[in-house]
Formats: C-alpha cells, structure tokens, sequence
C-alpha cells in the first residue's frame, strides 16, 4: 500500500506535468498563430493558402523557371532540414536547374526576424502528414534550425506572447 505523503507527492507531480503541457501547449499555439499570420502575409500569395504551390509547380514556366512548390502534404518541403529551411527563407532561393540567375524564392532576412522565420516554418509541418513530420525530424538533428533563430524564440515577440499565454493560463487555473 502506498503511503499518504507518496500519494501526494504523485499527485503534486503529476499536476505539474500537466501544468508545464499546458504550458508548452500555449508556447506551441502562440508561435503556431503567429507562423500561420506570418505565412499568409509573406507566402500564401506564391505557395497558395493552403500550402498547394502554383499550378504546374514541377514544370518549368516561360521564363525557364519552376513555380513555387506547395508546402504541403503532396510536396517536397518535409524533405529538408530545419537548417536549410531557414537558410531558404532567409536568404532566398535559386533553383541551380533555373535558366535565369534571379532568386525565385526572395530572401526575407530584412523582413523576417529570426523568430519570424522559425515560427513559419514551425506552422509549414502543420500541413504535413505524421510521418513526414517525423522523417523530417530525423533530418533536422543534423541539421537544425541555427543559433539565432534558437536564441529569438527564447527571447522575441513570440517568446512574449508564449509567456502572455502562460501568464493568462496561470490565472485561470
């Protein structure tokens, strides 16, 4: 028979695994809304609403170019790393196939702040399936997201609105 004071003491920490998932829930629904914002103002308009790419997305267009590819579950996005994911928004993207020499994906490193950068991606695996979110988890450990989008997520807008949520939910309960 278990003893009152461990019976407690189970409780006490089960309710603060519950009270760190709620938590945690709310970091992930504030950096998720703001990834999914963020999105539809700076992506939706090449990448579709719904993360389906531009039509005829695996062929090349006139100028010798492919489209913008869709971010969902029918593309290639889950496929890379959160590294190059990254890399791609903030620097942009040339296809090395393209015949022109523009950048067809535009870099966003003086539009996008880092933690900015790492919540839309974040709102991309959304629209995957779970084992396309798991197989590009796996791909991610060699290459994650680098420092500074790790450091802006502990410390930018984000990360306040997280602690907001947090603060909100701690009020509540």
């Amino acid at each position: 028979m278990i003893s009152k004071r461990l019976a407690g003491l189970i409780v006490v920490i089960a309710g603060q695994t519950m009270v760190m998932s709620d938590s945690h829930a709310a970091g992930v629904g504030a950096s998720l809304s703001t990834g999914r914002a963020t999105y539809e103002k700076f992506c939706a308009a090449c990448h579709g609403g719904k993360g389906e790419g531009e039509k005829d997305w695996q062929r090349r267009n006139g100028f010798g170019e492919l489209p913008a590819p869709p971010h969902d579950a029918t593309g290639h996005t889950w496929k890379h790393a959160d590294g190059m994911l990254y890399r791609i928004v903030l620097d942009g993207w040339r296809d090395p196939f393209n015949k022109s020499h523009r950048l067809t994906m535009p870099a966003y490193k003086d539009v996008l702040k880092p933690d900015e950068i790492r919540d839309v991606i974040d709102f991309l695996k959304t629209m995957w399936t779970p084992a396309q979110r798991e197989a590009q988890r796996a791909e991610s450990r060699a290459v994650p997201f680098p420092s500074e989008a790790s450091e802006a997520i502990q410390s930018g807008p984000t990360a306040k609105l997280r602690q907001q949520q947090k603060n909100r939910q701690g009020g509540e309960k």
